[in-house]
């Protein structure tokens, strides 16, 4: 990445607001359907008599959506590329936000019968291509405004969104839950948290239509340099980068979507766990996680992307075991511990990491372009089919989790493998001054 004209520090503050904010409102609406996936759609949107029937196509729904990313990463790469950071993140705002309202609105099976599930996933579809082209977007506004060595820190900002997103989904999950009991709760306690999407689009639009354009954006605009056909061009001259994008996502994306929506489903469902207890422990790992990522950020940019990242992929090596271990003792403060290990230290040093490390690797022409098709596909082969996949190797294995922790290993490997393979990017190790 080129070094970055000087931005003041007032202008970066307001770009770090705006990203945060409006990534907040964008992963709170995406991750508010893992969540009813886990405890209600199954129940709600695919009735039956078998449990395990209904929480497999509920997390089939929510694999859907990850689908549906590559073509929002795309579609908005392209005009992100072509027209500008700010234009193509107002739209993913909106079409999120649109998306989530609506699927608040939904009528149930009971009422209208198969139609139900059918326009669940619909609106599941339009909020995977919004998100597809959100997290591109969101960090490059901040990495392409930020000081050359403080990259890390700064694109560390977005991520601290997801991180408050979660707690913000989960935090209202749990509050209607505990607050109306489980019969109001699955008849219509469960609405109001996707409703509220209504309210909180507006802000964020309004926020980030204040905030001005990438700088290093306006220069290749005011060199003639926008290219015609950036996503063709991307996967043309950046595709080395792009595969590597994918791989060094893959346990990430996995673990962090087995944690938070698996095995809060497991722990409910399997263990007979309270629903609360597992919505506690995501909103404890999110909120370490949140005070971590930029520390994780900034250590980035004194020792260097590589070594954080690998930091993290060992830890999911070693922890794929013990955190099964942990649940099962059904201990609440050990279960609170294994939370924490996974999502917010072992995950939290790749999460933290990604938006400097990845992009770096692209040009400034393709950059939006060709971080979010790497960053989407990876979503879509990894991270949207993670839940499923675990929930049928545990039926498969009569209630045992340990495919699963091999499932995990092996992301952590392909991870571990694949960093070791990219080349390191920040000024700490390349000289850049």
């Amino acid at each position: 990445m080129a070094q970055t004209a000087e931005t003041d520090r007032s202008t970066l503050r307001r770009v770090g607001f705006s990203s945060f904010i409006g990534a907040m409102i964008e992963w709170y609406d995406f991750f508010l359907y893992g969540q009813a996936a886990a405890l209600v759609f199954g129940q709600v949107f695919f009735p039956g008599e078998d449990p395990l029937v209904g929480t497999l196509a509920a997390f089939a729904t929510f694999a859907v959506g990850f689908g549906a990313r590559p073509i929002g990463g795309v579609i908005f790469g392209h005009l992100g590329d072509r027209i500008g950071r700010k234009s193509a993140l107002v739209a993913t705002l909106f079409l999120m936000g649109i998306a989530t309202f609506l699927i608040g609105c939904l009528p149930t099976h009971a009422a209208i019968g198969v139609w139900a599930p059918i326009l669940l996933v619909v609106l599941r579809l339009l909020q995977g291509v919004a998100a597809g082209g959100e997290w591109g977007g969101a960090v490059l506004m901040l990495t392409e405004h930020a000081p050359v060595r403080r990259r890390g820190f700064y694109g560390a900002w977005p991520q601290m969104a997801s991180s408050a997103a979660l707690i913000l989904a989960t935090g209202l999950m749990y509050g209607m839950s505990e607050a109306l009991g489980e019969e109001q709760f699955l008849t219509w306690g469960w609405r109001v948290p996707f409703l509220l999407s209504f309210l909180l689009i507006p802000i964020g639009i309004f926020i980030r239509l204040r905030i001005p354009e990438s700088p290093e954006f306006e220069r290749v605009k005011k060199a003639k340099q926008i290219v015609k056909r950036p996503v063709v061009d991307a996967v043309r001259t950046e595709w080395r980068s792009i595969l590597l994008v994918i791989g060094m996502r893959v346990a990430e994306n996995v673990c962090g979507y087995l944690v938070s929506v698996f095995a809060l489903s497991y722990a409910t469902n399997n263990l007979g766990l309270a629903a609360s207890l597992g919505l506690l422990a995501n909103m404890l790992a999110a909120g370490v996680q949140f005070v971590i990522t930029p520390l994780y950020g900034a250590l980035s940019d004194r020792i260097g992307r590589k070594p954080v990242y690998l930091l993290g992929a060992g830890l999911h090596i070693a922890l794929a075991f013990p955190f099964f271990a942990l649940v099962q003792t059904r201990s609440v403060p050990l279960i609170l511990i294994a939370w924490v290990l996974g999502y917010a230290v072992a995950n939290g040093a790749l999460f933290a990491t990604q938006p400097a490390f990845f992009s770096e690797l692209f040009g400034t022409k393709v950059r939006y372009s060709g971080i979010s098709i790497g960053y989407q596909f990876s979503a879509m082969i990894a991270g949207g089919l993670a839940p499923f996949v675990a929930t049928g190797l545990v039926a498969l294995a009569g209630g045992a989790t340990w495919p699963v922790s091999l499932y995990w290993m092996a992301v952590g490997l392909i991870t571990f493998v694949t960093t070791l393979l990219c080349r390191e990017t920040a000024p700490v190790r390349t000289g850049l001054r």
